[in-house]
């Protein structure tokens, strides 16, 4: 397996416009971004568990999690280990009795269970040389102009070193992004976005 590198979420997205959701990973100790284009109901599900809302009955990802803790399964990392024709590729890395299991898994599935379960998230090199984006540096000096495009909301829970000056300087970051350099991004306009049944594409 390639060389894993470890991530944070630092924050999950929504566009005001056309309502596409997108969840942004930040490599640990830099300033690289993976961001990945995810599914309404899992980007809701990655946000109640990083602002720790409490819900009357267990949804799919915390039935997913109750059903590992009753068979004495415990899940090691989450994992994002390939990018295919557009489309990421997640592992759930689970130890049962003394024996390592891979299990095939959405990233956007793999993430909500990471937040409820409080473990690593990690990311093949391999993808984040290939996938991630990175600020321009002579950014900050810059006072970020009002967006065009306002993204919200701005998930804080679990982010790490987030003052208000970086926060706007990464939405102008990502306002101004030429989405049609990214992979798996259709160049008409009015592109309907990931397919509902696999919604963890770049974009």
């Amino acid at each position: 397996m390639s060389k894993m590198v470890e991530v944070v979420i630092d924050s999950v997205r929504v566009s005001l416009t056309n309502q596409q959701r997108i969840v942004v990973l930040r490599e640990v100790n830099s300033e690289r971004y993976l961001p990945i284009w995810i599914g309404p109901y899992e980007a809701e599900a990655i946000t109640i568990a990083l602002q720790e809302i409490e819900v009357a009955r267990p949804q799919t990802h915390d039935l997913l999690k109750n059903v590992l803790n009753a068979l004495n399964a415990r899940l090691l990392q989450v994992e994002v280990i390939a990018l295919r024709d557009d489309v990421f590729y997640g592992n759930l890395v689970v130890e049962l009795e003394g024996n390592i299991y891979n299990i095939d898994s959405r990233p956007s599935d793999a993430l909500a269970l990471a937040v409820r379960a409080h473990v690593p998230i990690l990311v093949s090199r391999e993808v984040m040389d290939s996938a991630s984006i990175q600020p321009e540096h002579d950014v900050e000096d810059q006072e970020a102009p009002p967006s065009s495009e306002p993204l919200a909301p701005e998930v804080e829970k679990g982010i790490e070193d987030t003052s208000e000056e970086r926060l706007s300087v990464f939405e102008d970051f990502l306002e101004n992004l030429n989405l049609d350099d990214l992979p798996g991004t259709s160049s008409e306009e009015g592109n309907e976005g990931p397919d509902e049944d696999n919604p963890d594409k770049t974009k």
